[in-house]
């Protein structure tokens, strides 16, 4: 991808993109690095080696409002290096109505200039049913040559299959903050022990601050609760063996 250094203007966001390139999920780098929303500076990646999943928006379902915001940060990015639009839904006491389920839909599906979008949403029980046709009416409503990819709790993988047959190209299993789960999924981890849930198997997201064993997958994403530097970007890359 012919990719220029992403430029703030504060309080817009301008990106600047060239036409949409063949980028899938499977043709993805094997290390890609989650940016969140904070200033990040990313040239010294090798666009060969190394991704970037960029919080693009946050949208925040308070009661029977959707409140979007744009990501206001700046991103620095060495040419050529292939991006990750990430979208993050909150709610707050929200009322998951047919107007946030289109509005949130069109506000994901109307990224342009990205080959690949990615959903964070920890939906908790009551929320799966308007998770599940969202991500539906997503798919429906992105071009066919955009890929769809969403985290995962790891439960959601595990023996909780209830995203097993959502309409993405892949679903990522956060193997960090997981709670009083993390001893249980670190056995699992230690002994190989592969998901059940097939869209789980080809990737996996973990921490700078909480190492974990890494299942073997193709793609590994990586977050850092600090601003990465160059230094830290190659002890994550020893740490887990990338």
């Amino acid at each position: 991808m012919r990719l220029a250094t992403i430029i703030i203007l504060l309080p817009i966001l301008l990106v600047i993109f060239p036409a949409r390139d063949s980028t899938t999920v499977e043709s993805l780098p094997p290390v890609v690095v989650w940016a969140w929303e904070r200033p990040e500076n990313l040239t010294f990646l090798d666009p060969q080696k190394a991704a970037v999943a960029f919080l693009a928006k946050t949208i925040t379902l308070r009661d029977d409002k959707t409140v979007v915001k744009p990501r206001l940060q700046p991103l620095q990015l060495a040419r050529d290096t292939k991006v990750i639009a990430v979208v993050r839904i909150e709610t707050d006491h929200g009322t998951l109505s047919v107007a946030q389920l289109q509005q949130t839909a069109h506000e994901i599906s109307s990224l342009s200039g990205v080959s690949v979008v990615q959903i964070d949403f920890d939906a908790t029980v009551s929320e799966r049913d308007f998770y599940r046709q969202l991500i539906q009416r997503v798919r429906q409503e992105l071009s066919p040559s955009v890929g769809l990819s969403m985290t995962a709790l790891a439960s959601w993988c595990a023996g909780d299959n209830w995203i097993g047959d959502l309409p993405v190209d892949e679903a990522v299993p956060m193997l960090f903050r997981m709670g009083v789960e993390r001893r249980q999924f670190q056995r699992r981890l230690e002994s190989s022990q592969p998901f059940e849930v097939s869209i789980c198997r080809n990737s996996a997201g973990v921490s700078t601050d909480e190492p974990v064993t890494v299942p073997n997958v193709n793609r590994l994403y990586i977050f850092n609760p600090q601003p990465w530097t160059k230094e830290s970007f190659a002890r994550a890359l020893e740490t887990y063996r990338r």
